[in-house]
């Protein structure tokens, strides 16, 4: 039978608190599992980094650092069941083999707690009050942060997890591959623009100020972060540079919907308005753009 694969790091780091620093990492499963590494757990709550002849390992149930009598009356079954070491291959290079132990990070501030009700008990000794003052520090730091939030600042995978959720909304919204051509942005949309901007409106032609392809794409950027840098890159582009694909024809099928309910909407508020720049107020305030990490203009390009 072949091994269980381990899950792996995808992003390691120091979590600093105070004096100590301890080092920590979120694995490649499901959850995103934020860990701390055994040895950095074990300085987290004043012990010796490294573990003594098997003091890591849990006896029945627990591991040594909480084994002491006297805080047994502290330890819930919920905290027992959450104090199973976790086995996952570090952040190496590809072929390495290497495996690391750590705790679920959200064991340190139980933990902590533990040692901090049987201080506030009476119960105990003299040598666990060092541990109790390091679990102190612990909890202060922790009162208003959640440690899998300090983790990810840590680590880097807080922008990590950001690139991927905006990953998420592109795939959700652009095609790679172009759509047919199909009326998107019609001649009512174009005829409300005119008018706000007081430009008589002649419905047989299809020359308009190259403006006007700036403004549409000005709707892009407020249906969903990076959609407009996003479809700039995808679609096919002639000798000089030039889109010879309307962007709308890279609109996934899925988000087709939403887009025209959103034209809807915008129509909606230039006939609420008496100019363009009452339009332009109003478009804002409702459906202010969203903040990327690109900054694209096109200024030429027509829809």
């Amino acid at each position: 039978m072949s091994e269980e694969k381990l899950p792996k790091a995808i992003a390691e780091g120091t979590l600093k608190i105070g004096q100590y620093e301890i080092a920590c990492a979120v694995l490649d499963d499901a959850e995103n599992t934020r860990v701390l590494t055994q040895g950095g757990f074990l300085t987290a709550i004043g012990r010796a980094e490294k573990a003594k002849g098997g003091e890591g390992a849990t006896v029945d149930g627990l591991p040594a650092f909480l084994r002491a009598r006297n805080l047994q009356a502290f330890i819930s079954q919920d905290l027992i069941e959450s104090t199973t070491p976790i086995i996952f291959e570090p952040y190496k290079k590809p072929g390495y083999m290497g495996k690391a132990f750590g705790y679920k990070a959200t064991l340190l501030p139980k933990v902590c707690w533990v040692f901090h009700d049987a201080a506030a008990a009476g119960k105990v000794q003299a040598n666990q009050k060092h541990i109790v003052a390091v679990c102190e520090i612990m909890l202060r730091a922790l009162t208003n942060v959640a440690i899998d939030a300090l983790i990810d600042e840590a680590t880097g995978f807080q922008d990590m997890r950001a690139r991927n959720a905006l990953q998420k909304i592109l795939e959700k919204y652009v095609s790679e591959e172009a759509k047919p051509w199909a009326l998107t942005f019609d001649n009512d949309f174009y005829k409300l623009i005119f008018h706000l901007n007081r430009w008589p409106f002649d419905p047989n032609s299809v020359k308009r100020p190259s403006c006007i392809g700036t403004w549409t794409n000005d709707i892009y950027d407020r249906l969903a972060p990076g959609v407009r840098q996003r479809l700039h890159e995808v679609v096919k582009r002639n000798a000089k540079g030039r889109p010879t694909e309307k962007l709308h024809q890279h609109i996934t099928y899925e988000a087709e919907p939403e887009l025209f309910s959103f034209l809807v909407a915008i129509k909606a508020l230039m006939r609420a308005s008496s100019d363009w720049k009452g339009f332009q107020r109003l478009l804002q305030r409702s459906y202010p753009k969203f903040d990327t990490p690109y900054e694209l203009l096109f200024d030429d390009d027509e829809e």
